[in-house]
């Protein structure tokens, strides 16, 4: 008698928030975003006091279903408004083809920013540095030196491999570069004497062994660094980088000139 009488207070309560949910005013239908059954949630939406900012708290859930999120990328408030889009690409448990039909249209920043969301899916990550590269080739160069300072490891390699001297500086100091990005431009085609430099100058970098080879062994490193640097390192590295056939005629004469001062030849 006593679990009857608790399991019919139990239904009663919730016959109370559905009631109040489906028609309750436009400020207590907050309360009802927050509530823990999700069919109270299911019957907010359905109110006639319903609001973006409703939407808006509601999407700030991390436990809402596929099936619900599916839902409100139906409603027609959905469609009128930027800001359920962008909250909706947020919630990690939206479906992929949804998050994929969403992505595209938020703004160049606002896809940097699902890259360090908090709780976002490796998915929703990837998919947002994918769009960010995609459109690397249109966009403007102040932003590229904002992505170049603030974005993830693949999308700073991306705007590394353009050799363009004003990205130089904020993709090198930024902290998720990797030295395999450094390394592939120092051996691409986009290489050029003042980035090389700004590469060799750097504090970070300047002292990386690998990242020392690759500056010499580029045929456009400018002969400073090879005067600066020979005298410091070992004979038989010199003797391997002597063996490069990527050295220009006068980077090879300096090397020869060290070799010839130690004896070596």
């Amino acid at each position: 008698m006593h679990m009857r009488s608790d399991t019919d207070r139990m239904d009663g309560d919730l016959a109370r928030r559905l009631y109040a949910a489906l028609t309750g005013s436009s400020e207590k239908l907050f309360a009802s975003m927050q509530d823990p059954s999700l069919e109270v949630v299911r019957t907010a939406l359905k109110n006639r006091a319903l609001k973006e900012a409703h939407l808006l708290v509601l999407l700030k859930r991390r436990d809402l279903s596929e099936d619900l999120l599916r839902g409100i990328y139906q409603m027609k408030q959905m469609a009128d408004s930027h800001k359920i889009r962008k909250a909706l690409v947020r919630n990690p448990h939206l479906p992929a083809p949804i998050l994929q039909t969403l992505l595209p249209q938020l703004h160049l920043f606002e896809l940097l920013d699902m890259c360090f969301i908090p709780g976002a899916s490796a998915d929703q990550k990837l998919a947002a540095e994918r769009l960010i590269i995609q459109r690397l080739p249109t966009t403007p160069l102040g932003n590229k030196i904002t992505l170049a300072r603030r974005a993830p490891a693949a999308i700073v390699a991306e705007l590394l491999k353009e050799g363009h001297i004003a990205l130089m500086t904020p993709c090198l100091n930024n902290p998720r570069l990797q030295e395999m990005a450094i390394a592939q431009f120092l051996r691409g085609a986009c290489a050029s004497a003042e980035t090389i430099s700004s590469i060799a100058r750097h504090p970070r970098w300047r002292a990386r062994k690998s990242l020392r080879t690759a500056i010499l062994k580029n045929p456009r490193t400018p002969g400073i660094w090879f005067t600066l640097w020979l005298p410091r390192m070992r004979g038989p590295e010199i003797l391997q980088l002597s063996a490069s056939c990527r050295l220009s005629p006068p980077q090879k004469k300096l090397v020869r000139q060290e070799l010839q001062r130690r004896g070596l030849r």
